[in-house]
């Protein structure tokens, strides 16, 4: 039986470099973006994701405004975020933002909720760290409410109270597509289970395989729940070249510098080159090499994991633009055809 599965990419808006290895501006980096998204649809991929992120080293943080401007020269691609910061940002007007882009895009617009993994949105709209957990659950609990699109009634700590509340705009379809991003945490999977909203499984370390208990958890959540089946995706850091040598020579230096700044502030040793080598061969959660290498990788963790969607996180900190575009060729032309003829 045939696996269908969707391939999509995402990424940050890492800052990246130019020809003189210099860092480029914000802006010039936000419209290197549209332009990756561009070329995804114009290869035929399934969805583009964009982050959000409020520190200097990622140029996006509003995510929705540049997808906004993908939607007005793309056709058929799904867009969304990568991840939207639910628990520092109000439910109401994420649900506003996202039900506007999906008018705009003739219904492709989809929404990745999740805690994610900076905290510089906190402090910066005015949250506190204490109250982490609480502020995703209430906030999750009242999106998957304004989703049904009828009259809401909902009361928490975090924010306003709401009496037969109704949020506009509708969308066409009467249900934004809504996935709920987690790490490797059980109870982020029960939690996207209550709510009957389907799984991304950011798979950044270790083989994809020993993401294998979450899932078979994420089932039984919704079976026991009463909830209908949904779909699993998952989402890796790769990038794609013409051999193998090629894709980790070019990759290596900048996901180096990338792992070793965010290391710095997290308490992380250096990154090694045999780590890295270790993490882009078959057991490690870096998608990098040949189209034939990430096709069969891409395939493998489809198939242990049931996914429906697997999104490349093509962006490797200051990776240049030029070698992003041709890695997004790669991915739509030669690994996506041979990812469905594998699971054919």
């Amino acid at each position: 039986m045939a696996h269908t599965l969707e391939l999509g990419l995402d990424t940050f808006g890492d800052v990246t470099v130019d020809a003189d290895g210099l860092p480029l501006s914000h802006p010039v980096v936000i419209r290197n973006v549209v332009e990756q998204a561009v070329l995804a649809d114009q290869v035929g991929l399934s969805f583009i994701g964009i982050g959000e992120h409020h520190r200097p080293d990622f140029a996006v943080s509003a995510p929705d405004v540049v997808l906004a401007a993908v939607a007005g020269r793309t056709r058929t691609i799904h867009l969304g975020s990568a991840v939207t910061v639910l628990s520092s940002d109000d439910p109401v007007r994420v649900f506003q933002r996202f039900a506007t882009l999906d008018a705009v895009s003739d219904g492709r617009a989809e929404v990745i909720l999740g805690r994610g993994s900076f905290i510089e949105s906190f402090p910066l709209f005015g949250y506190d760290l204490e109250d982490y957990e609480v502020l995703f659950e209430e906030k999750l609990d009242l999106f998957a409410r304004l989703r049904t699109e009828g009259e809401v009634t909902w009361s928490g700590k975090t924010r306003a109270a709401l009496h037969d509340q109704k949020v506009y705009p509708y969308t066409a379809s009467g249900a934004l597509r809504t996935w709920v991003g987690v790490g490797g945490s059980p109870q982020s999977v029960v939690r996207a289970a209550r709510h009957g909203l389907p799984l991304m499984l950011a798979i950044i370390g270790g083989a994809p395989a020993r993401f294998a208990p979450l899932v078979d958890l994420y089932h039984r959540a919704l079976d026991q729940l009463g909830q209908p089946a949904q779909p699993i995706g998952a989402h890796s850091p790769g990038y794609v070249a013409a051999t193998d040598e090629q894709a980790r020579e070019e990759m290596w230096p900048h996901h180096a510098a990338m792992q070793e700044r965010i290391g710095r502030e997290r308490g992380w040793g250096p990154v090694s080159r045999g780590q890295f080598e270790h993490d882009a061969g078959p057991d490690g959660a870096l998608f990098v090499g040949s189209p034939e290498t990430v096709a069969a990788k891409i395939a493998g963790a489809a198939r242990v994991l049931g996914l429906s969607r697997f999104d490349l996180k093509y962006s490797t900190g200051t990776l240049p633009h030029e070698k992003l575009m041709t890695s997004i060729e790669l991915y739509g032309t030669r690994v996506a055809p041979l990812v469905r003829e594998m699971l054919a």
